[in-house]
């Protein structure tokens, strides 16, 4: 369980954060996103105990973040948005080395090791890390954090510069560790990852909270379905359907707002000839979503 309440970091007169207050159960996915400068790392770095806030209250587990830093370290695992590897070492005696410092016994560290290889698709080779190439990079920073087995997980733009199939790789393994039970906050500048992974988004603007919650609760807040109508029609000259539309790859795209106005398309195309290609749903996106809210 996390309870985060008036949250505030001031560096001087500015307010990288202002007033921070959510909860969140255990065994959830957070997407914490907004514009840059919105005080995403901020907030990300008071979680895992980085950042002392200049005020307000942080419980994690029955852990005081604000006082107590240190006690959550057994227990976090921390993802930062740049991958600092110790490159001269190997995978294998770097992911040991985390293993070690957590006091793992050798055993537990060859097993661990050798699950978190496999999971993650990783095969170093024997090679050194700074021989690795950006993707493995990240998965083995991803092992790392992961070594000591931790319940909370913060991760900073995990998918940072991969390409699309290692991303992909990285969010059905991050998917996976909800399915074990971890809690897991990220940030991630590719909104269709936070849609497609969180269970809830916190979105930041200027340091303070101006929506969170489901997919479904924000949609809500932001903006009901529409529906979208494709269609082809032979003279335009004499229709006049009942919604806005526009020129669309070829043919054109009505939008209703309801199934009323649906109806009622689809019947003004229906008298005047028209061909309906398709008919979809279209809910607002978090993209959509965050131009709205502004900078």
């Amino acid at each position: 369980m996390i309870t985060a309440r008036s949250l505030a970091k001031h560096y001087g007169d500015f307010p990288a954060l202002d007033d921070v207050t959510f909860d969140l159960d255990d065994a959830r996915i957070l997407g914490v996103i907004g514009h840059n400068g919105a005080g995403k790392t901020t907030l990300l770095k008071i979680m895992a105990g980085l950042v002392t806030p200049t005020a307000g209250n942080l419980m994690i587990d029955g852990i005081d973040v604000v006082r107590r830093p240190f006690n959550l370290k057994r227990n976090l695992g921390y993802l930062p948005e740049e991958s600092r590897l110790y490159e001269t070492m190997t995978t294998d005696t770097y992911l040991a080395f985390f293993g070690e410092i957590y006091g793992m016994p050798k055993a537990a560290i060859r097993t661990r090791r050798d699950d978190l290889l496999a999971g993650l698709a990783l095969e170093p080779d024997g090679k050194k890390i700074g021989e690795l190439s950006k993707g493995m990079k990240r998965k083995v920073a991803i092992a790392r954090s992961l070594m000591h087995d931790p319940g909370l997980l913060i991760y900073d733009e995990p998918t940072s510069g991969l390409d699309p199939m290692t991303s992909r790789s990285v969010l059905e393994y991050i998917k996976g560790l909800r399915d074990r039970g971890k809690t897991v906050i990220f940030s991630a500048h590719n909104l269709s990852q936070v849609e497609e992974v969180c269970d809830r988004v916190l979105i930041l603007r200027r340091g303070r909270v101006v929506a969170g919650g489901t997919i479904a609760e924000l949609r809500e807040t932001f903006g009901s379905i529409t529906y979208r109508v494709f269609f082809r029609i032979p003279d335009l000259s004499s229709f006049a359907p009942p919604v806005e539309y526009s020129a669309h790859d070829g043919r054109y795209l009505a939008e209703a707002r309801s199934i009323d106005e649906l109806n009622r398309t689809t019947a003004a195309l229906a008298a005047e000839g028209a061909g309906i290609d398709r008919i979809e749903s279209h809910y607002p996106t978090l993209e959509e979503m965050l131009l709205k809210i502004g900078r």
